[in-house]
């Protein structure tokens, strides 16, 4: 690779980029372009994050307001398409790489950059994401993954380097987490974490409260849709989706919703321990499948749920600009034109029930569902069809009483 003069770093403020900054100057004599999205990290995290990449040798820096887009655009997405990765994980880190890939690659073409670099080490997720959505949006662009080329192989090695280097960073020796947030969950790998024989100490989950603190009077939150997308909560309707969305997260968190604990399969082949908190998240999925049972007739609701495990799977894996992502888009925004209405959850200790759904769409009929049967059911049909789906069936025991 020709050596790069101006480099867009994927920038977050923690103790990967922070170091990416002095190693790319020294290993690589270049500017760095420290680029950060604003996905809901909060204020604690973006405080002071322009000057702290200045002082760490960052020539320019891009703090670029992403919220509304992305849970507007992304966060939606996947709600619409009911995506959740190994039954538990519902993707918050990996829904939020492609539109911070975007970005990185759009500062970088105003910026006059030739080269890409990210911070995510060479056995994660991360990198695939990034890279594949730098594939699809500046094939030309080459990129530069510190973590494959350096000599540091552990955050130890990487808060030394930091110390050197006079780097400030969060991370410490003692308290090592990794961890990743924003507007839809946060994320906690490594230290005690790395163990799946152990439990997750307390000190981990930051956004919901212990169910055993949660209060003792359950609370009820109904969440109104219009095709597949949250629109309102009790009633509000939100001019902002990121309102809404904070709204949810503070509800749920208070009554310790969205906590999960979990070993996945990574795309790159390994097995990894996670903790995950996504309140508003999983408040929001609960209240959207409730109201696709109503709403939904039976093979088209099927169909969905199996393309939901694949769309998933494209989104972890980092396959968002594709052609099947979008066509499975496509699919999703047509399936969901019926699923609008309200659907009220009782959350009590960390458990979230549904109490009632309604729709102008239901396709639910108490005439034809009660056990007080009414006109537009008539059960003799069912002795027709019981012995028309149960004709294979008959004549293979025929067959095998013939055969003994």
């Amino acid at each position: 690779m020709t050596r790069p003069k101006k480099v867009a770093l994927a920038y977050s403020g923690g103790l990967d980029t922070s170091i990416i900054i002095p190693w790319l100057k020294e290993n690589y004599g270049c500017e760095v372009v420290a680029v950060c999205g604003n996905i809901g990290q909060g204020d604690e995290e973006l405080a002071g994050l322009e000057e702290k990449a200045r002082r760490t040798g960052a020539s320019e820096v891009y703090v670029e307001d992403l919220r509304e887009e992305f849970v507007s655009e992304y966060l939606w997405r996947l709600v619409r398409a009911g995506a959740v990765y190994e039954h538990k994980y519902l993707l918050g880190t990996s829904i939020a790489r492609p539109l911070l890939a975007k970005t990185q690659v759009e500062v970088a073409r105003r910026t006059g950059c030739d080269a890409l670099a990210h911070g995510c080490t060479g056995k994660g997720n991360d990198q695939v994401r990034f890279e594949l959505a730098y594939k699809a949006l500046a094939p030309d662009l080459p990129v530069i993954a510190p973590w494959r080329e350096w000599e540091i192989r552990s955050r130890e090695d990487a808060l030394a380097y930091a110390a050197r280097h006079n780097v400030p960073v969060a991370a410490t020796a003692t308290k090592i987490y990794s961890r990743d947030r924003n507007l839809w969950h946060i994320s906690h790998e490594g230290g005690a974490l790395e163990d799946p024989q152990k439990a997750a100490p307390d000190d981990v989950w930051m956004l919901t409260r212990s169910p055993r603190e949660a209060p003792d009077v359950p609370a009820e939150v109904t969440i109104g849709f219009r095709e597949g997308r949250p629109v309102s909560v009790n009633g509000q309707h939100f001019p902002s989706a990121v309102t809404l969305l904070e709204t949810l997260n503070r509800l749920g968190g208070e009554h310790g919703v969205g906590r999960v604990d979990l070993v996945e399969n990574r795309f790159v082949g390994m097995k990894s321990r996670g903790c995950y908190e996504t309140p508003g998240g999983t408040l929001i999925l609960a209240a959207h499948r409730e109201l696709e049972a109503l709403t939904l007739d039976r093979t088209t609701l099927h169909y969905k749920q199996k393309l939901s495990v694949d769309y998933a799977e494209l989104v972890y894996n980092g396959f968002w600009f594709t052609p099947l992502r979008e066509a499975l888009d496509a699919f999703f925004a047509e399936v969901s034109r019926p699923v609008t209405g309200e659907v009220t959850l009782r959350l009590y200790k960390g458990n979230v029930e549904p109490v009632s759904r309604s729709s102008p769409y239901s396709l639910y009929s108490l005439d034809i569902a009660s056990f007080t049967m009414g006109a537009d059911y008539d059960q003799k049909d069912a002795q027709g069809f019981i012995n028309l789906i149960g004709l294979p069936i008959r004549l293979r025991a025929a067959l095998g009483q013939r055969s003994a």
